[in-house]
């Protein structure tokens, strides 16, 4: 999610408990090497026991398990700043996974896919069909040319979910303050003014990781359309970052930490804090993405719901994370098995029913009522073109330079002028000459 997806600190402390169940059923255990025998899958993800992906992807292996009998399924704790900021090094080693949940766009899987490392899943794709339930905004981020820039040429990840960002709200906070859930954007300003003026500060923000810079880039989208998402993200143009639109998202998001809609001590604080603090209740709003869906629902204790960010047609978001398959890799085709199962409609149903946005779910099948207005208001998205992909995709690095400025324009270490240009600067270094 990090970007989008970007994972969570506890993420990272649970993924060998998360599927130690479904590690059992699968037979693992093994710990002598036979890849490359056929009788072994080493598969990395990094999904939360109790996110929609967790929750479907330990079904997937059960299913897995099944349909391969006598085969290994080998999973290995990973986080996703270790795979980060390491996918180059290792995958260009012996150790290389033979299946991978990675991060897409030009600075993750693009440079990947550039650097060789990447099998060319185009094949497969037309055997099995993986394609056909992929929406134009969905795909785009599986294919890459020959730069590694995303939206043409090859296949290179397989998404089986999607992800939008929104605006998660705290009903019983929001009754308590006698304040009105908002639908234009001057009834967000008012309701985040409200509770400000009841010594609550309205909104949980990190400018250690992501959930920051999300912040600047949404507000940007509020001035901005199609061909400014285009420019920036897959260089059909050239971006000014002086611009209404990026001039705007600065400066209101600098205005907000004046104001104390968000704290100014939420510059050292990760998306884990801003998460679990809006889970205690100490926040009333919190915008960052659907992967946060299914811990909210198991873990929130008080009433909550979510609206879309109001004055924008266009949000973070884009097809999930995907599954890439290592040039490296020993059992390919094992890989191409296992994604083939995430996209069966049994699994797309359980991801749909748990706080997953699907991508080839059978739409009567998803009966949570809060998961069909999740599906719901991501498909109002995708059919308008609004999803806007994240900020950090564009250039390899420049997740860390979002992350070092939004800090400093937290802290009112840098104006926006300044942000704007260290932006600018890091965008330029780059993006493909020519």
């Amino acid at each position: 999610m990090l970007t989008a997806r970007k994972r969570t600190k506890r993420t990272v402390a649970v993924i060998a408990a998360a599927l130690a169940g479904a590690l059992v059923m699968a037979g693992c255990g093994d710990s002598g090497d036979d890849a490359g025998d056929g009788k072994s899958l080493k598969l990395w993800h990094y999904e939360a026991p109790n996110s929609a992906m967790g929750i479907a992807w330990k079904q997937a292996i059960e299913e897995f398990k099944k349909s391969h009998p006598g085969v290994t399924v080998k999973v290995e704790e990973k986080g996703f700043e270790q795979i980060q900021k390491t996918a180059s090094m290792v995958l260009n080693s012996g150790d290389a996974p033979d299946l991978m949940e990675y991060n897409k766009g030009n600075a993750t899987t693009g440079l990947l896919s550039k650097q060789g490392l990447l099998t060319d899943l185009t094949p497969e794709v037309t055997k099995r069909g993986w394609d056909k339930p992929l929406s134009p905004g969905v795909r785009t981020t599986s294919r890459y040319d020959a730069q590694g820039v995303m939206g043409s040429g090859n296949w290179y990840g397989i998404p089986n979910y999607a992800e939008y960002t929104m605006v998660f709200y705290n009903k019983t906070l929001f009754e308590k303050h006698h304040v009105k859930v908002p639908t234009t954007f001057a009834e967000f300003t008012a309701a985040l003014e409200a509770f400000k003026d009841e010594g609550v500060t309205p909104l949980a923000s990190a400018g250690a990781e992501y959930p920051a810079h999300q912040y600047v880039y949404q507000l940007a989208l509020t001035k901005a359309d199609r061909s400014w998402v285009d420019a920036y993200e897959q260089y059909k143009g050239k971006p000014d970052f002086h611009d209404a639109a990026w001039t705007y998202g600065a400066t209101t998001f600098a205005d907000w930490v004046k104001k104390g809609y968000i704290a100014k001590s939420s510059s050292g604080a990760k998306a884990e804090d801003a998460g679990a603090a809006f889970i205690a209740g100490k926040y009333p709003m919190f915008f960052s993405g659907s992967w946060w869906f299914g811990r909210f629902t198991s873990e929130m204790k008080d009433q909550w719901g979510t609206f879309p960010f109001p004055g924008s047609n266009l949000t973070l978001g884009s097809g999930g994370n995907l599954w890439v398959v290592p040039k490296g890799a020993k059992n390919k085709e094992l890989a191409y098995d296992f994604i083939d199962i995430t996209m069966k409609k049994g699994i797309q149903n359980t991801l749909g029913n748990h706080g997953g946005v699907p991508v080839a779910a059978d739409p009567s099948a998803i009966t949570d009522p809060q998961s069909k207005s999740l599906i719901q208001d991501f498909t109002a998205y995708a059919d308008a073109d609004g999803l806007a992909f994240y900020p950090d995709w564009p250039v390899p690095g420049f997740y860390d330079t979002l992350v070092s400025e939004t800090q400093k324009l937290i802290t009112g270490s840098a104006d926006p002028d300044a942000y704007l240009d260290a932006l600018k600067k890091a965008y330029d270094a780059g993006a493909p000459k020519g």
